[in-house]
């Protein structure tokens, strides 16, 4: 009769508790890596404000100095309406307007021509823009004169 000693059942079951333990790593870990976070991520600090240099900065636009002139002129010389196509009873329609001496652009009655002009209203010889589309007109284009011969 052959029997067992408990030297041969002792190395088995530390293998056996070794490999119990090794799986319930692996699920614990698992389950906490797949798990969604519980709070709110960590800020990122904030970086410190840029301290701009006025004299460096004047230097860097001075070649742009033509172009702020030039929106410094009064919108009235700058804008220039070349067509209309006005719906008198509707109130709706489309001007031909030209800005800063470009090719002109189709603006329909509310749309912005420009920061701080919308397209308000127009009539048969004008279009009135305005800072908004309600309110009080700042500014009115003529249409220019027809040329006759």
């Amino acid at each position: 009769m052959v029997t067992t000693s408990p030297h041969r059942w002792a190395p088995l079951l530390a293998t056996l508790a070794l490999w119990a333990l090794a799986g319930a790593s692996a699920v614990y870990w698992g389950l906490r890596l797949s798990a969604p976070a519980t709070g709110p991520a960590p800020l990122a600090a904030a970086p410190d404000a840029v301290q701009a240099d006025p004299q460096a900065l004047a230097r860097l636009l001075a070649a742009q100095a033509q172009a702020a002139t030039a929106e410094a002129a009064p919108a009235a010389s700058r804008l220039v309406l070349l067509g209309l196509l006005a719906g008198t009873e509707s109130g709706t329609g489309a001007a031909l307007i030209a800005v800063d001496g470009k090719p002109p652009k189709p603006y329909r009655v509310g749309a912005s021509v420009e920061p701080g002009l919308v397209l308000q209203s127009l009539t048969r010889r004008e279009a009135r823009l305005g800072p908004q589309v309600d309110g009080a007109a700042t500014l009115t284009l003529q249409m220019p004169a027809p040329k006759g011969g």
